[in-house]
């Protein structure tokens, strides 16, 4: 008797299956990472848009300090994402910029990268455990 096969076993789907759901579980560790890295975007484009306004107060008022220039520091609802928080220190000549992850989302894993920095004079740098990935 001739016995021909027609399809798989139930051990070899089994083992297909535990193949295919460990290669997920892989790369999952890695998704989350680059998911947190690519939203390091807003945190960057809310620091470079805030210092263009700044400039411009500067500008047209001689003052990065003064009082109508209060308004162009965004609040974390007004940033593209709101996963981060800007925070500025200035006086008359100079300011320095500060985007922090924003409280309750996923960006505070990032522990590459804790807060990012701007200055008045295009200094970029950063806090965390890999600080030069933050620019």
């Amino acid at each position: 008797m001739n016995r021909i096969n027609r399809g798989f076993t139930l051990i070899e789907l089994m083992m297909v299956v535990a193949i295919v759901a460990v290669l997920a579980s892989l790369s999952m560790g890695y998704y989350g990472n680059y998911v947190i890295k690519a939203n390091r975007t807003d945190g960057r484009a809310a620091l470079t848009e805030t210092a263009t306004r700044l400039e411009k107060c500067k500008a047209i008022y001689g003052a990065y300090n003064h009082a109508n220039c209060d308004a162009v520091i965004p609040a974390t609802s007004k940033l593209p994402e709101g996963l981060y928080t800007i925070a500025a220190t200035r006086d008359v000549s100079t300011f320095t910029l500060t985007a922090t992850p924003a409280t309750g989302k996923a960006q505070t894993k990032d522990s590459d990268c804790t807060a990012i920095t701007l200055t008045n004079t295009g200094i970029q740098s950063g806090e965390g455990d890999d600080k030069t990935q933050c620019w």
